[in-house]
Order: structure tokens, then sequence, then C-alpha cells
């Protein structure tokens, strides 16, 4: 299981992010990006799962991001299939590819449009529930809470999920200011731990090595409070330094151009390496983490973990491939020391290297934040596009 593997001290290496990959791919719609896809088109997904299993993940998460039944009926969201209809199908997917090596399947929640709402915490745990019933039935080996802003709610899913009996890690999508109420990391990793979850971390919102100092400050924090507890951190694969609190979202990129801030797979390399220096046993991705980005980790630790992954067949290592080049000068790039000393480009001259992130500043209990089962109007359109027009 997963808590004999880190106890052991194994690096365990998590898959990378299935809405983003599969939104450029034509499965998942951006806006709502609820996981259908794994109920009307298996294929995609269970390809995805193949791709990262070969590249060296050792985790396979179900593909329930935003599976929960408020999420998939949220503002309009007509999708004529239930959550567990969709959660059911995607358990089946993870557990046949974790089949094919030797992988872990996790079952997967994340925050919730009722919580935003300011449902009372029994109708937010019942959401949990739902997912986790499912996953009980469906046999995972251990369940993550994923990509939550706020701790409070977190610790309300922890609740539910422990009740499986199964080992949970929880992932929160903050950075180092803390969550958006302004938890800091090592208290929101104190109270995820005495809430029940054996591996706490961060997900999504900051680049790598942002999620590494937050992850670092957790692990302070449980240190700090006699706690034990183990590591997890699963970031974008996006450059983020002009990102205030609330991480990518705010940036005026999200979610239709942020091809320019991608990291290479060296980046990811010293990520991986500056992970494990810091005690995270347990390192993957998020969105726009590609296959080959989880295959820079593997190959970054395959020294600690013995073996690298089948994907490295394909590929030479920190460039040496490239010695097979028609080109000269490409042959010329076949080691390491240019790879690393390299500052790519961008090809765009006109365009700024930073950003402004939007300000909004709302959270929890603001009436922009208010969900609802009915589609957008045209008028709360309007509004919206007259606060953004004033914002800039």
């Amino acid at each position: 299981g997963i808590l004999e593997r880190l106890n052991t001290g194994e690096v365990v290496i998590g898959d990378g992010g299935f809405v983003f990959a599969l939104e450029k791919r034509g499965y998942v719609k951006a806006g709502p990006w609820t996981p259908e896809a794994s109920v009307t088109h298996p294929e995609a997904v269970r390809q995805l799962h193949r791709e990262f299993l070969r590249a060296g993940s050792n985790v396979m998460q179900t593909f329930t991001f935003y599976a929960s039944d408020d999420k998939l009926e949220n503002r309009g969201n007509d999708l004529r299939l239930t959550g567990q209809q969709i959660n059911e199908a995607a358990c089946d997917l993870a557990r046949e590819v974790a089949g094919e090596g030797d992988a872990l399947v996790a079952g997967g929640v994340s925050q919730t449009p009722s919580y935003l709402s300011c449902k009372s915490e029994d109708e937010v745990k019942a959401v949990f529930k739902k997912q986790m019933d499912v996953f009980v039935k469906k046999n995972v080996d251990f369940l993550i809470a994923e990509y939550f802003e706020h701790v409070e709610e977190a610790e309300w899913a922890v609740h539910v999920l422990k009740m499986s009996g199964k080992p949970v890690a929880t992932s929160l999508c903050i950075g180092p200011d803390g969550d958006l109420n302004g938890v800091s990391p090592g208290d929101c990793a104190v109270r995820l731990v005495k809430a029940g979850a054996r591996i706490v971390g961060v997900n999504c919102h900051f680049d790598p090595m942002t999620c590494v100092k937050t992850v670092k400050l957790m692990k302070e924090g449980v240190e700090r409070a006699g706690l034990k507890a183990h590591y997890m951190v699963q970031p974008l694969a996006y450059h983020t330094p002009d990102c205030n609190r609330q991480g990518f979202i705010d940036l005026p990129e999200f979610p239709f151009a942020l091809e320019p801030r991608v990291v290479t797979r060296w980046d990811v390399q010293k990520y991986a390496r500056e992970a494990y220096n810091a005690g995270i046993r347990y390192i993957g991705g998020c969105c726009g983490f590609e296959p080959y980005h989880i295959r820079a980790v593997a190959e970054e630790l395959a020294p600690e973990r013995g073996f690298l992954p089948a994907a490295s067949e394909k590929h030479g290592m920190w460039g040496s491939g490239l010695d097979m080049h028609t080109k000269p000068w490409v042959r010329a790039r076949a080691r390491r020391d240019y790879w690393e000393k390299l500052k790519p480009a961008s090809g765009r001259p006109l365009c700024p290297s930073i950003s402004t992130p939007d300000s909004w500043g709302v959270t929890k209990g603001h009436a922009d934040l208010m969900q609802q089962k009915e589609a957008t109007s045209e008028e709360q359109l309007k509004q919206l596009f007259k606060k953004a027009e004033a914002n800039d």
C-alpha cells in the first residue's frame, strides 16, 4: 500500500494533469472542467493513464476531479450523467491500467460548489460521502482530498474519507501565504494531520519550486507540533512568479494562453531533486504536467529508485540522443551543461515576461462566489464584464 511504500522511504511518483491534458485533446470542456470523459470517451482517459504509467507514475489517480453531483450540475452543466456513473467508470479505468504495472489506485475528491455557497458542514460532507462510497465499493488503494483553497473544507473531506478505513492524503492548492482565509501552510498541515490525513502537501495553482517551498513550510509546522506525516507535491507545469495568493487562476493568461509559461523537462528534473532533498517522497504533477514531465521526475530520481521508466527507452538522458541528429550544431547540444545553462526564449518580442494578476479578492461567503444550478445569465455576465473593465 501507499503507507508501506512511503514508510520504507520509497519514492512514489504521481501522475500529471488530466483536465488540462484532456481539454487540449478535445475531451474536457474548459469552464466546468468536469470529468465525464471517463464515461463518454474512456479510450482517451485510458490512454492518458497508460502514458503516465509508461513515464514512471506508480499512482493511477481516478479521473474524478470535480465529479461531485453539485459540481456536475453547476451553472447549467446539463450532463445527463450522475456522479456515481462517472466515479465508477473512472475507478475501473484507473484499476485496469494500474494492473498493467506496479501502480496503486487513488480515489480523489476536490473542493465543492456547496462549500463556496456556504452550505452547512453536514451538506458538504454528504457530497464527499457519495464519492467515497463509490471508492470503497471499487476498492481503491487509498484516497486523496485534493485541490482545496480552504483548509476547513479539506478537514471536512478528511473526516469523511477516513471513515473508509483507507489511508487519506490531503493536498491544498495554496502557496507560501497560506489558504484563502490566511491560515499559514504550517497551521494548515497541522490541522489536516490532526483530522486524520497521513500524507499532506499541495497541488496545482503554483509552479514547482513555489510548491516545494510551501510543502517545506507545512513540514516545519508538523514537526514543530510534534506530529508525523508523509509529504506530497503535485505542482503546475507553468512558471508563476507573478501570482498572488490565489495562484494561476488570477493570471490574465488563464486558462487559454499559458503555453509561454510551460516548464521544460529540465526544469522538472531540478524540481524533482529539490522536492526529494526537502524530504518529500510523493512527487508528481498537476495541470500542465504531461507524460514527458513525469518521465523527467522518474529519470532524475532513477538513482534512488534503482530503475528508469519504460518511456526512457525513447529518451536520451540530458539530450544524449541528439548525437544521432543530422545537423552538427544540434549534435553539439547532446550534453547536460548545454541544457542546464540554456535560458529559453519565448519568441514573443512584444509580450511582457511578467503579468499583473487580477485581484478581485473574493473568497467563500462573497456574493460573486455563490454558485447556482442555473446557467450564468446574460445579465450576470454583463455585470462581470463591467467589473473586469473597472479593475483593468
